[in-house]
């Protein structure tokens, strides 16, 4: 059997499911859920996601543009936390103090989970991405600069539904509330 075509961009888009992933499971919800609900959000991003990783592993050129803005994407989205959340200087690296409401003892393994995505999607782009179509990686990461306001109105709204209604999906939330010195 053949191994996938662009194993960077299908490492690029496992990355984008294991930070979504992680932060369903952490209890912080899923990215465009306040606008589509839980069952959207995880409709719309359990297609993407798989669709993703098989357009990157079937190898026909005709993709590329939507591998690089997607690889672009997920670089910008990683740099995103970092502009929303606090940081300190760990090992020469930026490394988010807290994040989304994130438990303290889930940081260490969220920023490797941000690193990872980062590093593979920078890799995609470096080596698996034609010349030609690097534009749209560009355009990939100006995309996710709108969504800064975006996930900050994600943040308020999840802290709103763990107040009023809380989940298993928001239970984070719920769980910051109760620690001293909780910021979300």
């Amino acid at each position: 059997m053949r191994g996938p075509s662009r194993p960077l961009h299908a490492a690029t888009a496992v990355g984008a499911t294991l930070h979504h992933g992680f932060e369903l499971a952490a209890g912080v919800g899923l990215v465009f859920q306040p606008y589509l609900g839980l069952a959207g959000a995880s409709a719309m991003w359990g297609t993407l996601f798989p669709a993703w990783l098989v357009v990157s592993m079937r190898g026909s050129r005709r993709w590329d543009p939507l591998l690089a803005f997607a690889a672009g994407m997920s670089l910008g989205a990683a740099v995103l936390h970092f502009s929303l959340w606090p940081w300190s200087v760990r090992r020469g690296l930026p490394w988010l103090r807290e994040a989304e409401g994130l438990r303290p003892e889930h940081l260490r393994a969220y920023n490797s989970v941000l690193y990872g995505w980062a590093s593979v999607a920078a890799a995609a782009l470096a080596f698996e991405t034609p010349r030609r179509s690097r534009g749209w990686a560009v355009a990939g990461f100006a995309a996710t600069v709108p969504l800064r306001r975006t996930a900050r109105y994600h943040f308020r709204w999840l802290r709103e539904e763990a107040r009023t209604h809380p989940a298993w999906w928001n239970r984070a939330l719920v769980e910051a509330a109760r620690r001293p010195h909780h910021r979300t």
